[in-house]
């Protein structure tokens, strides 16, 4: 095992194996999981669960009006001591609420209270390898480990600690249960590690340390490949626009579209519309990989230097996310769109396109490294107001219609694509004309004698030789490209953070 693994508990840290069987209730009954295996591990009859779940809706009923509304679960949550910005009493309204009454009665809790049970028992029985009916902390740390999460000896006693109500070293599933019991959430390893995570940062207080876990570990990959196949599916798809849109914009004399059409058609066929595609995708599966996971990472760090919740960070903390983290993703792949811009915008003798190592090498000792970021700063200009308008206005735009439009539901697919397409077309109007700036750069040699001196220059000539429309050439193909390109990387990353268990 190197230094940088994750180092496994000492075995003993339960106190010793007469320790660990204390207050522990072993269920050998075989077959599928049912409440029978509850109620055994739990020592109840079916009476005494009843008693129970009746108990705790009186304990949030407490005007006796027979069922729970959003400030009857909100006060009761309160009640029982959880944090304020922890409660999720929205989320276990929800989840509650089967008929959708934004009423809770008796029988839509007791039906919550069994399922919850049934998925907290087979969690419990999934991590309990050795099914003596308690979780030791080194079977905690091999199941955190095998779900992606390191984890250390402290953290790992803090879990514990705070779960184990009667100080044993052990994890009961009645202490399970009891942690769990009120999370509306799924109990997968990760969530169930993330509530503890948060919890555990309101309890010390004063300290304010997030543990190492979750946020560091697991989501960080997660995200990069979230955003990484929302950007390749997207581009591919948009491929054809994205190369019309370059070839209009570094035409200086004026831009018509099926002239240009037709010129690209005769070059290459309809292969010839996806050229620079594959170096495309090389360049914007990292770059949308590194702008969502340092824009997530961004939000996070406005959340706690404001001290709001969780992901509450208004209009204007989403636009300096937003920007900072296009910013960044930019700079760090700029020199490949520039060999992208290149390749699409050469001249081809006898339709032989030119490959990719040797373009690179003939820009490297005919120009040399600078001329890999030529074009950046405008590019830079564009790119934060861009991708700060951009998600900004699409979280934004989500979070209205998930309150006025769809009553608190999450927003499907063709809600993700008409937040999407608004967005994303609002971002490029702005800074359409810094795009032009910057592409015109990249495509002209930086040693020919008509090469342009810098920004600025381009901007001059520009408005002396076509005026302001000759900062929109090109734009009616890019808002073609833009508004589905922008819904689809927005649909296939809200899907897949589903599907990595992001949400």
């Amino acid at each position: 095992m190197t230094d940088s693994e994750p180092k496994k508990p000492m075995e003993g840290s339960a106190g010793g194996v007469e320790r660990r069987s204390g207050g522990c209730n072993p269920v050998k009954k075989a077959g599928p999981v049912s409440m029978d295996h509850v109620l055994l591990a739990l020592r109840e009859t079916k009476e005494e669960r009843e008693s129970r779940i009746r108990s705790l809706f009186n304990f949030f009923d407490v005007a006796n009006v027979g069922y729970l509304d959003y400030t009857q679960i909100e006060a009761g949550l309160s009640g029982l001591q959880i944090p304020a910005e922890y409660k999720y009493a929205k989320d276990l309204l929800k989840v509650c609420d089967a008929n959708r009454d934004g009423r809770v009665d008796y029988q839509e809790f007791r039906r919550y209270m069994d399922d919850k049970e049934l998925e907290l028992y087979r969690i419990f029985q999934a991590i309990d390898v050795e099914h003596n009916g308690c979780i030791l902390p080194e079977e905690l740390w091999d199941a955190l480990v095998r779900a992606g999460i390191e984890i250390d000896d402290e953290e790992l006693a803090r879990f514990v600690e705070h779960v184990d109500k009667d100080n044993n070293g052990i994890i009961t599933f009645e202490e399970w249960r009891d942690f769990l019991l009120l999370y509306p959430h799924e109990a997968t390893l990760e969530n169930i590690y993330q509530y503890w995570e948060r919890v555990c940062l309101v309890d010390i207080g004063e300290q304010a340390i997030i543990p190492e876990g979750i946020s560091k570990h697991v989501h960080a990959s997660k995200y990069l490949i979230a955003g990484g196949i929302a950007g390749a599916a997207s581009r591919t798809a948009t491929a054809p626009l994205d190369r019309l849109k370059v070839v209009l914009q570094v035409q200086t004399t004026r831009a018509r579209i099926m002239p240009a059409v037709k010129t690209l058609w005769k070059e290459g066929g309809l292969l010839g519309f996806f050229r620079g595609n594959g170096l495309n995708v090389l360049k914007v599966a990292p770059e949308s990989a590194i702008r969502f996971y340092t824009y997530e990472m961004l939000k996070g760090l406005i959340v706690d230097a404001r001290g709001q919740e969780k992901g509450d960070i208004g209009t204007a903390g989403r636009l300096v996310a937003g920007g900072m983290a296009g910013a960044i993703a930019q700079t760090a792949i700029y020199p490949m769109d520039l060999v992208k811009t290149r390749l699409q915008t050469c001249v081809c003798e006898g339709g032989k396109v030119p490959s990719l190592g040797k373009l690179s090498k003939d820009i490297l000792v005919h120009e040399g490294p600078r001329a890999f970021y030529r074009g950046l700063i405008p590019s830079i200009l564009g790119i934060i107001p861009y991708a700060g308008i951009d998600l900004a206005a699409y979280e934004t735009l989500k979070d209205l219609s998930k309150t006025y439009i769809l009553h608190e539901s999450e927003p499907g697919p063709l809600t993700q694509l008409g937040c999407g397409t608004v967005s994303g077309a609002l971002g490029a109007t702005c800074v359409y004309p810094l795009q032009v700036i910057r592409t015109r750069l990249q495509a002209q040699q930086s040693n020919s004698s008509t090469a342009y001196k810098g920004m600025s220059d381009v901007f001059w000539k520009t408005l002396q030789r076509e005026g302001f429309r000759g900062f929109y050439k090109g734009i009616f193909p890019n808002m073609l490209k833009v508004v589905p390109s922008a819904s689809i990387t927005y649909m296939v990353y809200e899907a897949m953070k589903k599907r990595l268990a992001l949400d």
